[in-house]
């Protein structure tokens, strides 16, 4: 690293110069620097249990929006429609019409739906 030149504004502000390629090199520093860490605090949540990595194709399935959530997950949980109404206490038909899109669930239904599906509401919404 090349020493700064250190310059007095005319507001008394000392600052440093330094070429740009050293300035474009610390910037890059910086950034790896960031991602690295966003990429430790990320794995921490994984091995903590906060957060899940999902299979790609799950992963793929889900942004798509061709296929309803709840079927998603509930698969991806290998739960059956008849397992998961019993869980979330409703009945499996009722499971079947939001999985079909035909009734939207009540905000209740839904908490009862994510919570046995280990997710948050707005996974599956």
């Amino acid at each position: 690293m090349n020493k700064p030149t250190i310059i007095t504004s005319p507001s008394g502000d000392r600052m440093a110069v330094i070429p740009l390629e050293e300035y474009e090199r610390l910037q890059e520093a910086l950034e790896d620097a960031s991602d690295e860490a966003a990429l430790d605090r990320a794995l921490r949540r994984v091995r903590n249990g906060e957060d899940e990595v999902l299979p790609p194709d799950i992963a793929r399935r889900l942004l798509d929006d061709d296929e309803n959530k709840v079927k998603i997950w509930r698969q991806h949980r290998g739960l059956t429609a008849s397992e998961l109404a019993e869980k979330a206490e409703i009945s499996q038909s009722y499971i079947s019409q939001i999985e079909t899109g035909v009734r939207a669930g009540t905000v209740d239904v839904m908490k009862r739906i994510a919570a046995v599906l280990g997710v948050g509401i707005d996974d599956l919404v």
